[in-house]
């Protein structure tokens, strides 16, 4: 799917991996407000792991009413999508964290309703901007977005050794869960995977101003400078 449009005169507001965490989420989304000229970019994984999966979808679709969203796909929902045609891929996804998503929507596949199963195959490979380049979980070096394999979009961990693009653009990725609750920064890099559904913080980034919002599932926030 081609990376959509994000022509806008609002903020953008880059969101990571929320894993199933309803609380945090709400919480982010109420403290930020995202009106209508505001892009809100989730960099995949909403579902999984977490306690209500469910919850977290039903949020996002209220909020899509009100700001302009974009979800980037992460390899939990490949695997979810790929497990409604697949039993091999359904019985890894469960051992996944799968299971804790079904919980949530009352135990089938089945059960999930058409309308959060459409929001999850809207997703897109990854999306840019002038400025900026957006991707569930890593970049293959030297290979144009176009032409990346899906394996490293959505697989291949953050390591701490990649290197600024050529282009000049920035990156924002989670995946890679960060125990310490904070971005791991490199130049041109961040890594906002910071852990929402262990013990640590659900972030979202303003990086026009360089700036960084969390919540937790206790329903805590802070905001800081993105350093």
């Amino acid at each position: 799917m081609p990376a959509p449009n994000t022509a806008s005169n609002g903020r953008l507001l880059i969101l990571g991996d929320v894993h199933g965490c309803a609380v945090a989420l709400e919480r982010l989304l109420s403290e930020l407000a995202p009106a209508a000229d505001d892009t809100v970019v989730l960099l995949g994984d909403v579902v999984d792991r977490g306690p209500d999966t469910r919850g977290a979808i039903d949020l996002l679709l209220d909020w899509r009413t009100r700001c302009r969203m974009v979800l980037v796909k992460g390899n939990h929902e490949e695997m979810l999508l790929e497990s409604l045609v697949d039993e091999n891929v359904e019985r890894n996804w469960l051992a996944c964290g799968g299971m804790e998503t079904l919980r949530s929507y009352g135990g089938g596949l089945d059960q999930i309703p058409d309308a959060h199963l459409a929001f999850l195959q809207s997703s897109a490979e990854y999306l840019q901007t002038p400025k900026y380049v957006c991707v569930h979980a890593n970049l293959e070096p030297g290979v144009p977005l176009a032409d990346q394999n899906p394996e490293f979009l959505r697989w291949t961990r953050f390591t701490g050794r990649e290197k600024p693009l050529p282009t000049g653009q920035r990156v924002f990725c989670g995946h890679t869960p960060q125990p310490s609750g904070l971005p791991y920064l490199l130049p041109g890099w961040a890594c906002i995977d910071t852990f929402a559904w262990g013990p640590g913080w659900l972030t979202c980034v303003d990086p026009d101003l360089d700036r960084m919002y969390q919540a937790n599932e206790a329903g805590r926030f802070r905001q800081g400078p993105l350093l």
